[in-house]
């Protein structure tokens, strides 16, 4: 045995640095243990970050390589969005810097934070780890998996599996676009969406995701803004996407955030914002539980109840839209771009528009008359594939 700690979290992305900094605040002993040498390496996100986003991670400005103000949605039938809110509404962020930042604040907090140290296994109320120190045992009051969408500590709690688990290829390249906009391209992949977002000048950071066949889909999208397709590709990076959260986050004395929990939006791929959300629950619960000195379910049954409280509405409208949007062709995406490309329907977008929270432009659409033949239109589509898939 190595010693013992209140809280030990696996992983050091921005929801296991939250709980463990907030758990160090209340003055318990959290041990972090980070596989990778750097935190934020290898970088397998987008990093475009709501302002909301941006503020939950408490970081300096520093990390902001880009401000965008609106998106453009763009169809390979044709049709083009775009909006322009005139003022930022999301930061793209370098994710290394951001995710050594908050790292720092947690060792700054007192938590022990373990480097190059991978979680091995779990033994009754410990853990064996590997890593730079060789083999470990620790033993813990409450465990936190942070440890991303092939969750290790997940596993061998036996908590439940996400609905679904996107892959997920993006690069960096040479490539002229607006500063200002991020671009989508909903049609991309025949699961998800392709991307394209500004990281500084003449610089981009193209990405897709999809339930199968990524990798022929993606070189296909990066034609798109490659012409010739001779321009290299600079950083080529993968990564999983878990689309539904596990139907349990908690048990056996763990909590599971971020990634590891399938916190990931369904409509957007992103998971800081409801990974640090959660955090912040699970650090107040495991704040109460080692005050008390009580672990069991029923001890920890109240973060659960906390995030799906605060964002689990969004995330299960979000995995509704998914479902519909699987079924989707690109010609009822466009038809879907036509129908939206209304000034005031635009403004709605602008002003309601919410990357963290979707559920209130969702709501406002559906009120609005003359979208109700297009959702019609969608309505009988899905249900009309639905029959011939049972049928045929």
């Amino acid at each position: 045995m190595t010693g013992h700690f209140d809280v030990v979290v696996v992983g050091g992305g921005p929801s296991g640095s939250t709980c463990a900094r907030l758990c160090a605040e209340q003055g318990l002993s959290v041990c972090l243990l980070e596989e990778h040498a750097s935190a934020g390496i290898p970088v397998q996100c987008a990093g475009l970050l709501s302002l909301a986003a941006f503020e939950e991670c408490s970081v300096p400005d520093s990390c902001i390589i880009a401000t965008v103000r609106g998106a453009r949605i763009v169809s390979s039938l044709g049709p083009v969005l775009s909006f322009d809110a005139g003022v930022p509404k999301a930061h793209v962020v370098d994710r290394a810097i951001l995710d050594r930042e908050m790292l720092a604040r947690a060792a700054r907090a007192g938590a022990e934070i373990r480097m190059k140290t991978a979680f091995f296994r779990r033994e009754g109320h410990s853990i064996v780890t590997r890593g730079i120190r060789g083999k470990e045992e620790i033993s813990f009051g409450v465990l936190v998996g942070a440890d991303g969408a092939a969750s290790r500590v997940a596993r061998e709690s036996g908590m439940p599996r996400p609905a679904h688990v996107l892959a997920g290829l993006q690069a960096d390249i040479a490539w002229r676009m607006d500063e200002g906009l991020v671009e989508i391209h909903p049609d991309a992949s025949p699961d998800f969406f392709g991307w394209a977002i500004p990281i500084g000048p003449g610089r981009a950071r193209v990405g897709l995701a999809g339930l199968r066949d990524v990798r022929t889909t993606f070189p296909r999208f990066l034609g798109r803004f490659f012409g010739d397709g001779h321009q290299a590709t600079v950083h080529l990076v993968s990564g999983a996407i878990p689309i539904g959260p596990r139907a349990r986050t908690y048990g056996n004395r763990v909590l599971l955030v971020g990634d590891a929990a399938g916190m990931a939006k369904p409509t957007s791929g992103g998971g800081v914002y409801t990974g640090v959300r959660a955090a912040r629950h699970a650090a107040h619960v495991i704040g109460e539980a080692v005050r008390k000195g009580k672990f069991s379910d029923d001890d920890l049954s109240p973060y659960e109840k906390a995030w799906r409280a605060d964002f689990g509405r969004e995330l299960s409208l979000g995995l509704r839209l998914f479902e519909v949007r699987r079924k989707m062709t690109p010609g009822d995406i466009a038809g879907i771009i036509r129908a939206l490309d209304d000034p005031a329907i635009i403004r709605d977008i602008v002003s309601l528009g919410d990357m963290d929270r979707p559920g209130k432009i969702v709501r406002r659409l559906a009120t609005r008359p003359e979208l109700f033949p297009l959702l019609g239109t969608i309505i009988r589509s899905m249900v009309l594939k639905n029959f011939n898939k049972n049928i045929f």
